[in-house]
């Protein structure tokens, strides 16, 4: 008896608290945390053989908590997957991932919760399959389609719109390329569906302005048609709304037309009016590629624009300084080293001619900056020929009609230059000597005197 009394206490000791299997036999009546062990007197009363099996089904302790159990943490399970997570690392299990959710959504009731929550992992998985995708082994860096030049973007925190979808690029998981000539942007998906051509190509070939402010032709002439992607459109915005480009005058889709601001050529040449207008996507290109080209004739196009803007006539009185100017920056050592000319090199056209105007130049006009910047720019030139630069000093001129001592430029405003000999004198000199120029009476003189004789000749 001892011996049993014992053996008992020695299990109750090495009781296993996490082994909860409720066991078949137990006493339902006894006792929360309490251990149901058969004593060795209940043993004696059954028969042999039901003792043995008794003895062997509860030579195990049972442990039992109905009411209060112990928490150690272990009611959770903290190492199996959670139901909708997916641990795939490479590409082939994220679609055969994507197939068995695909598959799931059809077999789950329809319009269900679950059936929604599967969607959404689906849509997680796909975004994810495409941001594992090496897009180096599918997407080439450079794709060339109807004159457009695309190149493959790398940067993945700028948000772009599509030009062609008009829906937002995701750059952190969306492959998009964007043409190094009309800089447009679409996603790789949408490069097979571009119909319209570089803008790039057509500024090559075609450098020139519609010079007529808004020729609107009528959108029955269009066949109520977008004019780029012959979309259907209505003044009623049904089934698409019709919006009107300034520059055209067509009238496009809510797809070609973002009602973008531009300034209108047309305008700002007939009118001197720079209030930017809506225009299309095609039309914003074409003015953004265009607006720093120098293709404009104010002299031709409208030359009354002199006689009623003043900024006007002051840019092109230092124009015309500017190109008196270079003769001397090009045959001067300290000039071509100072790099002077190269203070023009945005407005490359001031040192060719003062006939020809980009749109930039006129939108500057108005404004005052173009203004401010060349008069800078001419007095550093001015103080280089006439102040800094013995070698320019000694090319200036002395009036030969009154023989004063003053150096004269053809740059100074108070001078006046010869159009056949391109010699300077004063001004008042110039006009109130009613003689002809002695300098060019000196050539005459010179080529004739030079000239052999016929009679000599024979």
């Amino acid at each position: 008896m001892e011996y049993d009394e014992k053996l008992v206490r020695f299990r109750q000791a090495h009781l296993n608290p996490f082994n909860k299997q409720e066991g078949s036999g137990q006493d339902d009546q006894s006792p929360p945390g309490e251990i149901s062990i058969l004593s060795p007197v209940g043993m004696e009363s059954l028969g042999e053989a039901d003792a043995r099996e008794m003895a062997s089904s509860h030579f195990e302790p049972e442990f039992h908590c109905t009411e209060r159990v112990m928490d150690l943490g272990l009611a959770e399970d903290h190492f199996s997957r959670p139901e909708g997570l997916f641990l795939t690392s490479d590409v082939q299990q994220l679609r055969q991932a994507i197939e068995e959710c695909k598959q799931a959504i059809l077999d789950l009731p329809e319009h269900s919760e679950r059936q929604k929550d599967a969607v959404v992992r689906l849509i997680h998985l796909r975004l994810k399959l495409q941001d594992l995708k090496d897009p180096s082994e599918e997407e080439p860096n450079i794709r060339i389609l109807l004159e457009h030049r695309f190149y493959k973007e790398k940067s993945k925190s700028v948000k772009q719109t599509c030009d062609k979808c008009n829906a937002i690029i995701w750059g952190l998981i969306q492959t998009w390329y964007t043409c190094t000539g009309c800089y447009y942007r679409c996603h790789s998906k949408c490069l097979n569906l571009i119909t319209k051509s570089c803008v790039r190509s057509k500024v090559s070939h075609q450098s020139e302005y519609e010079l007529n402010i808004c020729p609107e032709i009528g959108l029955d002439s269009q066949d109520y048609r977008c004019a780029e992607c012959r979309a259907q459109i209505s003044l009623r915005a049904i089934p698409s709304e019709a919006r009107q480009c300034d520059y055209t005058g067509q009238y496009y889709c809510s797809n070609c037309h973002w009602n973008d601001l531009a300034v209108i050529p047309a305008r700002a040449i007939h009118n001197w009016d720079f209030e930017p207008r809506k225009v299309s996507r095609c039309s914003m290109r074409y003015l953004t590629l265009m607006v720093a080209r120098p293709v404009l004739k104010l002299r031709e196009t409208n030359p009354l624009l002199f006689n009623h803007v003043e900024e006007l006539v002051e840019i092109r009185k230092l124009r015309q300084d500017i190109l008196l100017m270079k003769p001397y920056f090009i045959t001067c050592k300290e000039a071509m080293e100072a790099r002077l000319l190269l203070q023009l090199q945005d407005r490359q056209h001031f040192v060719e001619n003062d006939e020809m105007y980009s749109l930039q130049d006129l939108i500057d006009i108005s404004s005052g900056r173009l203004s401010c910047s060349l008069t800078e720019i001419h007095t550093t030139f001015a103080k280089h020929i006439k102040l800094d630069c013995e070698r320019c000093q000694a090319k200036g001129f002395v009036c030969e009609l009154c023989k004063e001592g003053d150096v004269l430029f053809p740059f100074d405003s108070h001078t006046c230059v010869c159009q056949e000999c391109l010699a300077v004198f004063h001004r008042d000199c110039y006009y109130d000597n009613s003689t002809a120029c002695p300098k060019c009476a000196r050539l005459n003189l010179r080529k004739q005197t030079q000239e052999p004789a016929p009679a000599a000749l024979e």
